[in-house]
């Protein structure tokens, strides 16, 4: 049960922002919304709630902009990339991007980057889906917890080490997160924030790019709103 200082999830602003993606995406093919006004109404939840919940360590809402627009172009050609395409998409801070650093929760790698995409970024953005920013881990997916709060009640923790990544699908910035899974990265944020978490099994998806704790046990998988 949420705490006494519990807020009620946002299920409705505008829209109903619990909405999967695929539902999203048949209004794009029928010219009734588009991935730039979609993304910007992503981002007026970003700017309301990420002051409190913290779920991003880093952010490039130009460029995530410049990619809606070019998704924009691709439905109205009826030529889009993937399901994914037009998606907005969180990545946890270690997992490397080309275009943002990967600074593990640690403050001895700021701005640190390979300028590189991690295996599993560039599938994704390959399809088409929108990096936002890098949410939130624990130091070295281990150690220490980030800034981000619990939406269901700033006392309790949000869970770790994908901490930033099942928070941002609360705030409603993030349609689907990136998220790493060793001893229960993944699934512990997902249980603690009231998401999906999916730890896929060993191999099945690249780990190239991502920060190693173990070489045998690691995975990379998604946190989303609903199976």
């Amino acid at each position: 049960m949420p705490g006494r200082n519990a807020a009620a999830p946002p299920y409705i602003v505008g829209e109903v922002i619990g909405e999967p993606f695929h539902r999203a995406r048949e209004r794009f093919a029928a010219g009734a919304d588009t991935p730039r006004a979609y993304l910007e109404r992503r981002l007026a939840l970003l700017e309301a709630r990420e002051p409190t919940l913290r779920a991003f360590v880093t952010l490039d809402l130009e460029a995530a902009r410049r990619a809606a627009d070019a998704s924009t172009q691709r439905y109205d050609r009826g030529m889009p990339l993937s399901e994914v395409d037009g998606m907005p998409l969180g990545v946890k801070d270690v997992i490397e991007t080309a275009d943002l650093p990967t600074q593990m929760g640690n403050a001895l790698y700021a701005g640190w980057t390979l300028q590189r995409d991690a295996a599993c970024v560039h599938a994704l953005r390959s399809g088409g889906a929108i990096v936002l920013g890098k949410t939130v881990t624990t130091e070295f997916a281990l150690g220490a917890a980030g800034p981000t709060t619990n939406p269901w009640n700033p006392d309790l923790t949000p869970g770790g080490s994908s901490s930033g990544a099942g928070v941002s699908l609360w705030e409603g910035s993030a349609l689907i997160a990136l998220g790493s899974d060793t001893g229960g990265s993944i699934r512990i944020p997902a249980s603690l924030t009231g998401h999906v978490g999916h730890r896929t099994t060993k191999g099945r998806w690249p780990t190239r790019g991502v920060v190693p704790l173990s070489h045998t046990l690691d995975t990379v998988g998604a946190l989303t709103r609903s199976v």
